[in-house]
């Protein structure tokens, strides 16, 4: 199997980011920092936006980028993270072709 992308935009009502962030760390920093199947986790603030999230995954394949959504607390996630959004959030996936350093 290939290997999976995922490019994810929060957009946190105004003020609201750092709450946002914590949500995450509550439900999800944990989980991804002992996922074998997250290679690459980026969660970062959006420099030119005071208000966006942008995130990136790699997953060692395309089940492991799914794993993430079947955990038991990812409902309460959720709801927790939708009720600090200003807009509901952009899901991007990808096919990565070639990685740095990966092996072909």
């Amino acid at each position: 199997m290939s290997k999976g992308a995922l490019f994810i935009r929060h957009h946190a009502k105004p003020g609201k980011r750092d709450e946002v962030r914590r949500v995450w760390e509550k439900y999800a920093r944990d989980y991804v920092a002992g996922s074998n199947g997250q290679i690459t986790y980026c969660y970062c603030y959006d420099d030119n936006d005071p208000d966006a999230i942008a995130v990136f995954q790699l997953a060692a394949d395309q089940d492991s980028g799914q794993d993430f959504v079947k955990q038991p607390w990812f409902a309460d996630y959720e709801r927790e993270t939708a009720a600090l959004l200003a807009t509901p959030s952009e899901f991007h996936t990808a096919t990565p072709q070639w990685i740095k350093g990966a092996a072909a």
